[in-house]
């Protein structure tokens, strides 16, 4: 027994020393610097983000303002001078001490106001510097902090240090694609993966990353950027290679939206707003990534909620019985006021002009109404009364040419008393068609019936189609607006499975969509001469999207729809199925959009006039590509068949090496000779099947 007791303690002893070693192998190891080492990595660029936070210290002379040119008064007209002032600068926020030096018995002609916050003061400055308080008196604002950075100007100028040029590559180089090939992006994996593909005749890879984006990605109106979203922010990519182009710090960012011409980024995160410092909305320069403006975000808004004018110099919001219209570069109020307008409901700007559509509902004897009125003059340039109103949506055609109201009138109502509401009955629905180009803007009228489930215009052209009825006796009208104040009835489509309407960017073909719960039918229809070119279907198709030429189209099923049989399916304008696209759990797929064209109006029916030239050289191109790639797989083949050939051969030449090796394994017998046919026999066996009786009468 001892001596077992004593084995046991050896062992244990063993066991605890190896323990104690394996700790001893198993410490931490050592991170620190060696004593020669240099940090070349500063902090601003280690933890630039977090530095932006850091508290700084200040002696509140940041937050006071000084307004030059005020009127000299006395005693008796000071406090209302005061109030004026206060209804003035209290736009800004909270002014927390004013000021008013005193010159005898009479004020000195400036003053001194103190804002709660930096920002605010800032703002005020801009906004109120050259505002005209009466004929006599124009404010000079300044910040206080201003007069110590002005004298304390150095003598000798310095000149700024140049920053080297950082060349990122060409931003438009997918255009210059010899065989004119569009790009699409492509997140699946569940927005592990994003992708950029490019629409070669089979849909070909340019650039795929891990994690690229948190949700989804957007491309800019012309194509030049591809925004992704982030916890911290919005990154741009963009050139050959998609490299970073610029980075917007908002926490939480959830929306984004681009003006049209690109060179403004705004920004929405619900995380970061707050009274003082308004960050819900952000809109930034593109180019410098410098922040321009905030703003703050109402509850139960929808997005976007600035919309931009077509040459992005206009950007507008609606407020209670107003409409903000704001100017770049100052990002002021344009005329320093808003429009005020009564009950507003809803508004939008025309696609290529600066011009603003908006409606108003009835109030009491007082008809509903459209308006459109120009901006910045803000003259009215057509007003439409409309009577008996519940509801109304507008819809520009792209190429601005008309403007459709959608109206939703009723026969009669009756006021909810418990919810005070009105309850509409006899519901019918009226298209309030606004020809833009003509003299006076005359409006034509189209009435329905039936509910209406979508409305869409031809990009360009004058036609425009519209889904009503309800299931199953849906119908899909088609009509056009002719010159000389005519519309006309160009065909119904009766019994048809669809809820979407998505024209081609060019005009003339239409893909009418059954989508989601109606099982992804797709039906291609030429409306020049109202044709059905194909019929057919997506099974659990959730999106259809045009490519920018209007040759493709493309219909998906996301995993954000649907969780199985997800994937893309590319069809040409005629309705045939060009390719298909399976991926793992694929969400998303945007195409990548087109600048504008740079050739003129008459240039492009110069080449519409002589396509058969160009025709034929297509052709051509089309022929030595297809028989490049049927060249290219011959080759593929005849490489991987005489690969073969040699594998073959070498092999054959090892076998008969080591045939003597073999049959001293075998014991002399030649197990190679069994695979032989020379000593084949035919042998014939018959055996009974079957016995039939026949009896014979």
């Amino acid at each position: 027994m001892a001596a077992g007791t004593e084995g046991k303690r050896s062992r244990k002893s063993e066991s605890q020393n190896e323990d104690e070693d394996e700790m001893e192998m198993e410490e931490e190891p050592d991170f620190s610097d060696p004593d020669d080492f240099v940090d070349d990595v500063t902090d601003e660029e280690l933890l630039g983000d977090l530095l932006k936070k850091k508290p700084k210290a200040t002696d509140g002379i940041d937050n006071v303002i000084v307004v030059d040119n005020i009127p000299e008064v006395g005693p008796e007209r000071l406090e209302k001078l005061k109030n004026v002032v206060k209804k003035l600068y209290s736009k800004f926020g909270k002014v927390v001490n004013d000021f008013y030096p005193m010159d005898g018995d009479k004020t000195k002609g400036y003053m001194f106001l103190e804002f709660s916050s930096p920002l605010h003061a800032q703002e005020a400055v801009k906004m109120t510097n050259g505002y005209k308080l009466d004929k006599q008196h124009t404010f000079a604002v300044n910040l206080f902090s201003d007069f110590e950075r002005f004298k304390n100007i150095p003598e000798t100028w310095e000149e700024p240090e140049i920053k080297p040029y950082e060349d990122k590559g060409n931003l438009r180089g997918w255009l210059l694609n010899k065989d004119c090939y569009d790009q699409f992006s492509v997140i699946y994996d569940a927005g592990e993966k994003t992708a950029i593909f490019q629409n070669s005749q089979e849909p070909t890879k340019v650039e795929e990353r891990a994690r690229w984006t948190e949700t989804y990605v957007r491309w800019s109106p012309q194509g030049t950027y591809l925004a992704t979203f982030h916890q911290k922010g919005i990154a741009l990519w963009g050139g050959e290679k998609f490299v970073q182009m610029a980075r917007f710090s908002h926490p939480g960012v959830q929306l984004i939206d681009f003006s049209p011409c690109e060179r403004y980024l705004v920004t929405f995160s619900p995380l970061t707003d707050n009274r003082e410092d308004p960050q819900a909305i952000i809109i930034w320069d593109v180019r410098t990534g410098q922040k321009k403006r905030g703003f703050h975000c109402e509850s139960q808004t929808t997005w976007p909620i600035f919309k931009w004018s077509p040459d992005g110099l206009y950007f507008a919001r609606m407020n209670p019985d107003a409409i903000s219209v704001y100017e770049t570069p100052s990002f002021g109020l344009l005329d320093k006021k808003s429009l005020k307008i009564t009950s507003i409901k809803d508004f939008s700007w025309s696609p290529t002009d600066n011009m603003i559509a908006y409606w108003v509902p009835e109030e009491s004897n007082t008809p509903a109404r459209v308006t459109l009125i120009e901006i910045p003059s803000r003259k009215e340039l057509c007003v439409r009364n409309l009577f008996n109103v519940a509801d109304a949506k507008m819809h520009w055609q792209k190429s601005g040419d008309h403007l459709c109201v959608k109206v939703d009138r009723y026969s009669k109502a009756k006021k909810m008393e418990e919810k005070d509401q009105l309850k509409y009955s006899g519901i019918y629905f009226n298209f309030e068609l606004f020809r833009i180009r003509e003299k006076q803007i005359p409006v034509d009228k189209v009435e329905t019936k039936e509910q209406v489930l979508a409305f869409a215009w031809e990009p360009v052209n004058n036609k425009f189609a519209f889904i009503h009825g309800e299931n199953p006796r849906i119908g899909v009208s088609f009509y056009a607006i002719q010159p000389k104040g005519k519309v006309e009835h160009l065909k119904t489509f009766d019994k048809r499975v669809a809820n979407h309407l998505f024209w081609s960017p060019n005009g003339q073909f239409i893909v009418l969509a059954g989508l989601r719960s109606m099982n992804g039918v797709l039906e291609f229809i030429d409306t020049q001469d109202m044709t059905v070119m194909a019929q057919t279907e997506h099974f659990m198709a959730t999106d259809v999207e045009w490519d920018p030429t209007g040759r493709y189209v493309t219909s998906a099923v996301s995993w954000w729809g649907h969780k199985v049989d997800n994937a893309f399916w590319i069809w040409n304008f005629q309705g045939n199925l060009v390719a298909k696209q399976a991926l793992e759990r694929f969400c998303q797929l945007m195409w990548r959009p087109r600048p504008p064209s740079l050739l003129t109006e008459k240039q492009i029916k110069e080449i519409k006039r002589n396509f058969k030239t160009w025709a034929q050289k297509f052709e051509i191109e089309d022929t030595m590509r297809k028989m490049t790639a049927s060249k290219e797989m011959i080759e593929k083949r005849q490489a991987l068949m005489s690969d073969f050939s040699k594998l073959k051969e070498e092999k054959q030449k090892l076998f008969e090496e080591q045939k003597e090796l073999r049959l001293k394994l075998r014991g002399g017998v030649d197990t190679d000779a069994f695979d032989s046919h020379m000593d084949m026999e035919e042998e014939t066996i018959e055996f009974l099947v079957k016995v039939e009786e026949t009896i014979e009468e």
